[in-house]
């Protein structure tokens, strides 16, 4: 018999769809009603709102509502769904699925809408960035209705998460899925989560990180209440609710991050540098391109971190804005089209491809999600040796790093099943150029036999380790089309212009450095 799940939600939002999708895909024999409030909103209404928040919010509302302006008109477009990874997190793929019913309801409390609810008759209920729902509704179904919340309870109850436990200076964050009842976020808990605060932490970084968390936690908990095992632990007492910071708030606290990670490296030389992207973009859109020889530029990652700041780590939220850009400037391709390119196609927008290197954990816990979230496909070059093993890199041991997590071959499997490319980077990091001939043949075959055996890979692309012209030589080269790989990527910079031969494919490494400017000016693939 089907199990039915009702979502109430005021926002179907990606991690939302992504939350239930991933239910779905647990679970079998589902079906779906989501309920979305959609209140229509009258011109004087709108105006009320408006007075409201700029007599809270002060001055700087004016410019936060042409900003959001903005962001929502050069927001990307929708994908087809079948285009680039995370196709099946995409609204149009959900409401088009059998088993899921859409209703949107101008009132979500209204009679109607509770005789919808009803007529589906709903096992359990989901609150996912839902209104404040009344006993009305989320009494409905049988096992009662859970709610998502990203916040420790019952210390942080209310909104939004993340941000005042950084205001409050905590170590760490928590994430609660609670049962829902008659007041706001002090139901029975369900299950609950922390996480580390990292040293450059940032609100938004910690935001997406809870909300791949929250979709794993509300899965997990979700199919133990249909196993028959629905957990209520009651809340302490005590606690406190938040409300929505004042923007003159959110400023406050950026001005405490700033002080805190210290003086601003600013300089003549990088002023200079986001004037000549400025002008570099401008150009380009000015007609630069149509002068230009055809050209696509391999962007190199390798790891996607708040925990430490060097040059082979950017941030998660910087991160999230890098993969917004690309997919709102650029025309995404995965490292097969590359490789398959022959003559490169003039094109409006820069072509650009992502990749990464070595095979940290955080690969899979934050680089992966967000490039879904963004529907941008990428290939991992990983040292198979390394993979699920406590053995470090190189350069990680020369640096004096602390031991980093890497990825298990389970990880890698939920990647390649998501669309995404995993190709070698040797099995021990080897330096191709520096290691006798039989060493380099031995590592060659090997991590591409441990692809093949452990991800079925068939094709298989080499990155070479430490990626500098004199990390490799004619003769390993040989090797390395001899060892029947597909091609072969470098890591020294450089462009890839007119044509792409696919045993020297430039890339150009990014780390945290990078503002979001000279990122798009390395997508142009100029000097």
């Amino acid at each position: 018999m089907p199990k039915r799940i009702v979502v109430f939600t005021g926002n179907l939002a990606y991690s939302v769809r992504k939350n239930i999708v991933e239910i779905d895909r647990a679970i079998a024999g589902l079906d779906w009603l989501i309920v979305v409030h959609a209140p229509s909103r009258r011109p004087m209404q709108l105006l009320r709102n408006q007075w409201r928040n700029l007599r809270r919010n002060g001055w700087r509302w004016i410019p936060y509502q042409i900003g959001d302006l903005l962001e929502r008109i050069r927001s990307a477009p929708d994908l087809p769904a079948s285009n680039a990874c995370g196709g099946e997190y995409d609204a149009t793929a959900l409401k088009t699925r059998k088993n899921v019913q859409v209703l949107r309801a101008a009132d979500i409390h209204a009679d109607q809408t509770l005789d919808a609810v009803k007529r589906f008759g709903p096992d359990l209920g989901l609150s996912l960035a839902a209104p404040i729902l009344r006993a009305s509704l989320f009494r409905i179904p049988p096992l009662g209705t859970l709610n998502l919340h990203k916040g420790r309870v019952p210390e942080y109850r209310g909104m939004p998460p993340a941000f005042w436990e950084m205001w409050n200076d905590e170590e760490s964050v928590g994430c609660t899925v609670h049962w829902v009842d008659d007041k706001l976020d002090t139901g029975d808990i369900a299950a609950q989560v922390t996480l580390a605060r990292e040293p450059h932490a940032t609100v938004r970084g910690l935001q997406l990180r809870l909300d791949e968390v929250g979709v794993n936690l509300m899965r997990n908990v979700v199919m133990g209440v249909f196993d028959g095992d629905a957990p209520r632990t009651p809340q302490r007492s005590g606690g406190k609710t938040y409300r929505k910071p004042t923007l003159s708030d959110v400023a406050a606290l950026e001005r405490k991050l700033r002080n805190r990670a210290g003086p601003d490296p600013a300089s003549l030389k990088s002023v200079l540098k986001d004037a000549y992207g400025r002008a570099a973009f401008a150009a380009w859109r000015g007609g630069l391109n149509h002068l230009l020889a055809p050209r696509i530029t391999v962007l190199l990652y390798h790891r996607v971190s708040d925990g430490v700041r060097d040059n082979l780590t950017v941030g998660i939220e910087q991160f999230d804005r890098h993969m917004s850009l690309l997919r709102r400037h650029c025309e995404l391709l995965s490292i097969e089209e590359v490789l398959a390119c022959q003559r490169i196609p003039r094109t409006r927008k820069p072509l650009v491809c992502v990749t990464f290197d070595d095979g940290y954990l955080d690969n899979y816990e934050h680089a992966a999600p967000i490039l879904l979230k963004h529907r941008i496909p990428a290939a991992f070059f990983v040292s198979t040796g390394i993979i699920g093993t406590s053995e470090r890199f190189p350069h990680d041991v020369w640096r004096g790093n602390p031991p980093i997590p890497v990825m298990q071959w389970s990880h890698l499997r939920e990647m390649r099943n998501s669309g995404f490319t995993i190709g070698s980077h040797s099995v021990s990091h080897i330096d191709c150029a520096g290691a006798p001939k039989e060493e380099v043949w031995s590592e060659l075959v090997q991590s591409r036999e441990d692809l093949r055996r452990e991800l079925g890979v068939d094709e298989v692309v080499f990155g070479y380790p430490y990626g500098g012209r004199q990390h490799m030589t004619p003769q390993r080269l040989e090797l390395v089309k001899k060892a029947d790989y597909r091609g072969c990527l470098s890591a020294h910079g450089g462009t890839n212009i007119g044509t792409v031969d696919p045993f020297d494919v430039r890339r150009r490494g990014i780390h945290w450095k990078f503002s979001d400017r000279a990122l798009m000016v390395e997508c142009l693939g100029l000097p």
